[in-house]
């Protein structure tokens, strides 16, 4: 089966076909991450009527790529939340009118899920039971996957994302919008240890806290107007890393899992993709990660998830479904 995969969740429109869920035939995304520079975010407006602009296109796009016709594709499957809801509604409202018009079931996809299926796509042999570590700009979250379809989240951000707290500090030292691949380029000629961030909530539990982080930025700013900005950037993204791992290690300890799956935009991070695993290594865990271009948002991981969910529950959803800026991961 060919499953169309439509993403306008927040910034990035996408549109891929996947085939049986595992093999993906295209995936085109578009970036709005210039047209939001000049604001320093996400403007929902904005990135609606760019989402309403791009879509239509792109969708034809994908289909060429995989070098096949409407008549080929089996269901459309569609981020129905979280997100900003001027996106998601765009996105759900063109995944309809497909369902309606080519007669093929309609899937509205969790986006937290979508994210985890980065992982069963990048490393088909690597099954449940796993930990997923889904960390980008609007999530950050520890969830326990027994099996494919079922989650438990078993932590989280009490304020900012980890994606978001990134984003805040480079706007802070003038890095503009998104401040992540900045950083970690700026990062990666730094002293890690030149500056001494704390790392919040670090040793106890499983959620996490980030605004502390760049409170503690702000502060340090005020009282050093000199400062070498590299090493500013390393420290304050090793302060971020530390917090992550450190609570994966607990949670895998806690759950007794041994295989943990990072996705997520923040999951192509150099720091982290070099840092956790190898420390997890030390405790006999396995990490993986999947490639850069999945862990952005994209369809590809849309298709997939909608995929799962048409074969393990056997219909789709009806012409009915709302988006839901605020939706919960749950099984």
């Amino acid at each position: 089966m060919n499953v169309l995969g439509i993403e306008t969740s927040c910034d990035e429109s996408s549109a891929a076909v996947v085939r049986n869920g595992t093999q993906i035939l295209s995936n085109s995304i578009y970036s709005q991450a210039e047209l939001h520079a000049q604001f320093g975010g996400v403007v929902p407006e904005l990135a609606s009527r760019d989402h309403l602009r791009r879509l239509p296109p792109l969708v034809q796009g994908a289909l060429d790529t995989a070098g096949i016709s409407w008549s080929e594709i089996g269901a459309v499957a569609v981020t129905a939340g979280p997100g900003l809801i001027g996106p998601l509604l765009v996105g759900v409202s063109y995944a309809k009118g497909v369902s309606w018009a080519r007669d093929i079931p309609l899937l509205g996809v969790n986006h937290l899920a979508a994210h985890l299926f980065a992982h069963r796509l990048a490393h088909p042999e690597s099954e449940p039971p796993l930990l997923g570590l889904i960390v980008s700009g609007g999530h950050t979250s520890l969830v326990e996957v027994p099996q494919w379809g079922q989650y438990r989240v078993v932590g989280s951000t009490r304020d900012d994302a980890a994606g978001e707290a990134l984003d805040k500090f480079g706007r802070l030292v003038g890095l503009g919008y998104p401040a992540g691949p900045r950083i970690d380029e700026l990062a990666a000629q730094g002293n890690p240890h030149a500056i001494a961030l704390p790392r919040p909530l670090v040793e106890t539990g499983l959620d996490m806290s980030f605004a502390g982080l760049k409170t503690a930025a702000v502060y340090w700013l005020r009282d050093h107007p000199r400062f070498r900005l590299e090493d500013l950037c390393a420290s304050y993204l090793e302060a971020v890393v530390d917090v992550l791992t450190e609570k994966v290690m607990r949670a895998a300890r806690l759950l007794d899992i041994g295989r943990v799956a990072v996705v997520g935009g923040v999951a192509a991070n150099t720091r982290l993709r070099n840092v956790l695993p190898e420390r997890a290594r030390e405790r006999g865990l396995d990490v993986l990660f999947p490639p850069t271009d999945l862990c952005t948002d994209n369809a590809a991981i849309v298709a997939a998830c909608g995929h799962h969910r048409l074969i393990s529950r056997g219909q789709g959803d009806s012409l009915h479904l709302k988006p839901d800026s605020g939706l919960a991961l749950s099984s």
